[in-house]
């Protein structure tokens, strides 16, 4: 593999990586993606991408949990399962995310489950908007849609609403409720964000969807169209005059590919069109800031094979992201 760094439009400090890992799993109901930090770590991605990649590294030393922000007390609100706890953690993540964003870094968040995007956007959103005036757009590559709000979901379970959460679809106008601590600053807009991967989604999300009229490739599109095609119009539709914020959750890909991760779908993307969408996002020079999410490496058969090719799947696609090519 060979490094192919493309020069950044909206970083001051494009070489500089600032690192967040988050060992967090309250957004949902399964045990162990908050050990995800510490093995992609263990795995050798940080030492890739300084040694490989030339990324000078900030804020890498520490997997945090977040421990001193559990409540003692934490019932449901608006059918929403750990709400404090969540908000708590979310807020602090965006707090960490927009130290790295505003001082021109490219940010890196090691989740973690996908409610932690809540936190990762709203930092990204609005260190962007005072650093370069400028609303950043978000590509969701994911098997679900993750913008149910709390009256919509079924389960409860946060890590089916950040996009809800971080577009202000769900949001608490009362700063004393949980997730009140997100203001107009935080918000992405509906019309930037572009999902890819799609093949598991709520009616209601698709409701939603077609209500706000947002892009959204299905792997159906992708199977009609080829991954480069839907990337073409992904990245047309968000325009190449605005930064992008890349979140990745491990189950987009098939599970042959990734297994270990807490709601697999089948028929998803191949390990390679995973990269491909990186790749790509990452060549258009536009990238800001990279989510991976999901990665559960409890969920292991006898031998630990499959949660060590999630890893391995997880680690390839943040190296592809951030400019490893293959020639």
């Amino acid at each position: 593999m060979c490094t192919s760094m493309v020069k950044s439009k909206f970083l001051s400090n494009p070489e500089d990586l600032g690192i967040v890992a988050v060992g967090f799993s309250g957004g949902q109901c399964k045990p162990g993606v908050d050990a995800a930090p510490k093995a992609l770590i263990e795995s050798g991605l940080l030492t890739q991408l300084r040694d490989e990649l030339g990324y000078k590294l900030h804020g890498d030393d520490e997997v945090h949990l977040y421990s001193d922000l559990a409540p003692a007390d934490d019932p449901p609100h608006r059918n929403m399962k750990n709400p404090r706890a969540v908000s708590a953690v979310t807020e602090r993540i965006a707090e960490q995310v927009h130290h790295h964003a505003s001082r021109g870094r490219m940010v890196l968040t090691l989740g973690g489950d996908h409610s932690i995007a809540i936190g990762t956007l709203a930092g990204s959103a609005k260190a962007i908007r005072e650093r370069l005036g400028r609303e950043i757009a978000v590509i969701w590559v994911d098997a679900h849609a993750d913008i149910n709000t709390p009256e919509t979901s079924d389960s409860g379970n946060i890590h089916g609403m950040p996009v809800a959460f971080a577009s202000g679809l769900a949001r608490e106008e009362n700063p004393d409720l949980p997730f009140g601590w997100l203001r107009d600053d935080h918000l992405v807009s509906t019309a930037k964000l572009v999902y890819i991967a799609l093949r598991d989604v709520d009616p209601p999300e698709k409701r939603i969807l077609r209500d706000h009229g947002i892009r959204a490739f299905s792997m159906h599109d992708i199977d009609r169209h080829g991954i480069g095609r839907v990337m073409e119009m992904a990245l047309a539709h968000i325009g190449n005059d605005t930064p992008i914020h890349l979140s990745f959750d491990v189950d987009a890909l098939d599970p042959l590919w990734a297994p270990s991760t807490g709601t697999p779908v089948r028929g998803g993307l191949t390990l390679r069109e995973g990269d491909y969408i990186c790749e790509s996002v990452h060549a258009t020079g536009s990238l800001v800031a990279v989510d991976l999410v999901e990665v559960n490496p409890t969920l292991a058969d006898d031998r630990d094979v499959g949660a060590h090719e999630t890893v391995r799947a997880g680690c390839s696609i943040v190296r592809c992201a951030l400019g490893e090519s293959l020639l």
